[in-house]
């Protein structure tokens, strides 16, 4: 089972990569941030408890989360593996993804952080609120999420090159020729 977490702040890329190399190597895309926006469109119990929340560019509380990738993971009991997006995005779910790796006896493969500037990272957020008419990419809402990134997620670049599973690779340049950087990365284990 190949097991992959896509890391990096907002903006980075993470989920048009995670996409791409789920679907090229037949994998589960598990994007904590589309299922919460999509809890949100549904008006779900979930949905309702995390909306202002999102709203405001803080981090759903980890039971919340927690809970959400259980219960995806649980509904694809064939899968060839996953690809994390944006989970986990603080210690405690990272300690619960190890957790959920062990009772499934299979691990994290890697952790892969896409590195893009910070000003390239405004543009992109920017650029993508108008684009798909994301109302949570206010520019405050932007600025908020990059400080709650390097508060709170930042850290766990050191809890994964302690596993030695951490790797970065260059977000800058066309989606072809990140996602070939990307493959390297993948089939170099």
């Amino acid at each position: 089972m190949l097991n992959l977490i896509f890391f990096g702040p907002p903006g980075v890329g993470k989920g048009t990569q995670a996409a791409r190399v789920a679907k090229y190597y037949d994998l589960v895309h598990v994007s904590t941030g589309d299922i919460l926006r999509e809890e949100i469109k549904l008006e779900t119990e979930l949905g309702l408890k995390v909306k202002d929340i999102i709203a405001s560019g803080e981090l759903v509380p980890d039971e919340f989360l927690i809970e959400v990738l259980e219960n995806t993971c649980s509904k694809h009991p064939g899968a060839k593996g996953f690809v994390f997006d944006g989970f986990p995005r603080t210690l405690r779910q990272a300690e619960a993804l190890d957790e959920l790796m062990k009772r499934q006896d299979c691990k994290i493969a890697k952790v892969i952080s896409l590195e893009v500037p910070e000003d390239e990272l405004l543009r992109r957020l920017v650029n993508r609120a108008i684009e798909q008419g994301r109302t949570d990419d206010t520019a405050e809402v932007i600025k908020n999420r990059l400080i709650v990134y390097q508060k709170h997620t930042k850290p766990l670049i050191d809890y994964y090159k302690r596993k030695n599973i951490f790797i970065e690779v260059p977000g800058v340049g066309t989606i072809g020729s990140i996602f070939a950087s990307l493959c390297k990365v993948i089939e170099n284990h």
